[in-house]
């Protein structure tokens, strides 16, 4: 009987193989003391394993920069500055001069020191932090005790799927597409470095699958889907034949996908739906321009700030910004200013520790606490409109004194780059993301000081329904097409179109078929998503009705349950489309 484990999607794409355990972790580090004499030898042996590992380091570095972009290579920087942290190397010299420790022991103890001190708490991005702490600990242990690295994984030579407890950016980094076909793990993610990389090699990802490694055997059949978070095990007839449909259309897409691409977005009653893409490198603007995006919905800036020890310069930030607004010469780019805290930090930044961090200290908040690191951003935001149509977005605004402080900031440093000859488009735009009910409900006066909404609905859902999006328990209950979700979707609709702004949706919910359709009949009719989902929700779009959408939705807006809702929405599309066909995330039997 099949086995079906839901986690968290991280990678797009689907496949099968059978499944390969990638065990990576800590060797047994015996206890060994040393005399008096011997102190110093094995401090310069810790030395030399610091040195050479960090060597091994810059050359994966290097290795990365060359294979997916110097961007994606940046992700070995935390590592690299760990092994020059004073806390690390002091802390090790300490217990091998005071308790006369081998080096490999020292080393083990006061690693073990750091992360009992970053385990107090469930920040992500703290976990993200311990994960690069592992990787570490594991390469140098091994090295110090004379052991085969365990990150060469040369030795794959068949289409797997690998699962682990978790992953490591060099282990990944190793991984060769052709040979791994996709990823599965225990733990992890989506801003985890390693799933990043993994995104780069467009290796179909899946984490926070809780226990995979012990309810899976080594060579077991399965199925991965990074779209939806959904792993099979020993996958029966009526799975296979899914992931076979599913695999034959997806690779159908892709052979048309020039065509369909160049197809218009219209409806089948004449309604034109602007598709756009969400950008987590700079480097996929050029698939998402080939999977048909008109341009950018969202692009987050948070790579160019997490797990970096230093704080990223105008220059660097305008060169990014520049290049995606290059990209989509006669498209809107919105970018989305720093969303920091919550699930990312970067390590320049001293953030709190937080009983509840998603309701902390984050995105606008930070921001405007930290004017030397906003400022910057929106020099080189503003000097990057001069090269498109860039829209500045800010995140988790509440109320309309924090869109006007920004404003304020913005023309200041307006004022600068014009008397330093700097150009940029003084007719500039800004405005908000709608991610909690407070902006929903005040969605009306918003209107009056922004210049678009952009509606993030996986905060929103969140916030609204008062559950982690990121617990894999309560996913269950994670719904976007609950009462009040579909009723707050709806009033900012109206909020925006009563101010004469546009409105557009770049949360999940726009990659989801069905979502969407409910979307354009609440006449949101800009709609963003990861670039793989395109292509599907293009042939969505063009075999519906607006009118049809339309009356769902008035229907669904008088729904009791999220069940009600869903089964107007199945209603209203009738045989227009075979949702059986689509793999979205919620698409008739709830959220999986």
């Amino acid at each position: 009987m099949a086995i079906i484990l839901d986690g968290w999607p991280a990678s797009e794409g689907i496949a099968s193989g059978p499944v390969f355990h990638l065990e990576w972790g800590l060797p047994i580090v015996p206890h060994i003391t040393i005399s008096e004499d011997l102190v110093q030898q094995e401090i310069e042996r810790f030395h030399e394993a610091r040195l050479w590992a960090t060597q091994r380091l810059q050359e994966l570095k290097v290795r990365t920069a060359e294979r997916l972009g110097l961007v994606e290579a940046r992700i070995f920087d935390p590592q690299i500055m760990m092994l020059e942290d004073a806390e690390v190397v002091e802390g090790t010299v300490r217990y091998v001069r005071e308790n006369r420790l081998s080096a490999e022991r020292a080393f083990e103890w006061r690693m073990l020191e750091l992360r009992d001190l970053w385990s107090r708490t469930s920040h992500p991005m703290v976990l993200d932090r311990l994960n690069d702490l592992e990787d570490l600990v594991v390469r140098v242990l091994h090295h110090l005790l004379g052991h085969h690295d365990p990150t060469d994984l040369a030795g794959i030579d068949e289409p797997v799927i690998v699962v682990a407890a978790d992953l490591t950016p060099s282990l990944t980094v190793h991984l060769d597409p052709t040979s791994v076909a996709g990823i599965a793990t225990d733990q992890g993610t989506r801003t985890s470095h390693w799933a990043i990389l993994a995104r780069s090699l467009e290796i179909p990802a899946v984490v926070g699958l809780g226990d995979i490694t012990k309810r899976s055997k080594e060579g077991q059949s399965s199925i991965i889907d990074g779209r939806i978070g959904r792993v099979v095990l020993d996958p029966g007839p009526s799975e296979l034949e899914s992931f076979a449909s599913r695999q034959h259309r997806l690779t159908s897409w892709e052979s048309e996908i020039n065509t369909i691409a160049s197809l218009e977005s219209v409806t089948k009653d004449g309604q034109y739906v602007e598709l756009r893409a969400n950008l987590d490198m700079p480097d996929e603007a050029n698939q998402a321009r080939k999977h048909g995006a008109e341009g950018v919905g969202l692009f987050r800036t948070e790579f160019l700030v997490v797990g970096r020890g230093t704080m990223p310069g105008e220059e660097e930030q305008y060169s990014a910004y520049k290049g995606v607004a290059e990209a989509f010469p006669s498209g809107a780019v919105f970018i989305r200013t720093f969303d920091l805290g919550g699930d990312k930090f970067p390590m320049f930044l001293h953030m709190p520790q937080e009983e509840n961090p998603f309701l902390g200290w984050r995105a606008i908040r930070v921001l405007l606490d930290e004017p030397e690191l906003f400022r910057t951003q929106l020099r080189a935001l503003l000097r990057a409109t001069a090269h498109g149509d860039v829209r500045m977005m800010l995140p988790l605004v509440n109320n309309v004194e924090e869109v006007i402080q920004v404003r304020g900031l913005l023309d200041e440093e307006a004022k600068r780059l014009a008397d330093e000859g700097i150009p940029y488009n003084a007719g500039y735009k800004l405005g908000v993301m709608i991610e909690t009910p407070a902006a929903a409900l005040d969605a009306a006066e918003l209107a009056r000081y922004c210049d678009f909404f952009s509606i993030g609905t996986n905060d929103l859902v969140q916030y609204t329904l008062a559950v982690d999006r990121t617990s894999t328990r309560l996913a269950k209950l994670y719904n976007p097409f609950h009462p009040a979700v579909v009723r707050q979707l709806h009033q900012v609709a109206r909020a925006s179109h009563a101010a004469g702004i546009e409105v557009s949706v770049c949360g999940e919910m726009a990659s989801d078929p069905l979502a969407a359709f409910l979307l354009l009949g609440l006449d949101i009719t800009v709609l963003s998503m990861s670039w793989p989902s395109l292509p599907e929700i293009k042939k969505m779009v063009r075999e519906v009705r607006i009118e049809d959408a339309r009356h769902a939705a008035q229907k669904a807006l008088a729904a009791d349950t999220s069940r009600d809702v869903t089964e107007c929405l199945v209603s209203g599309i009738g045989n227009s489309i075979d949702l059986t066909a689509f793999a979205g995330r919620w698409s008739l039997s709830g959220p999986r």
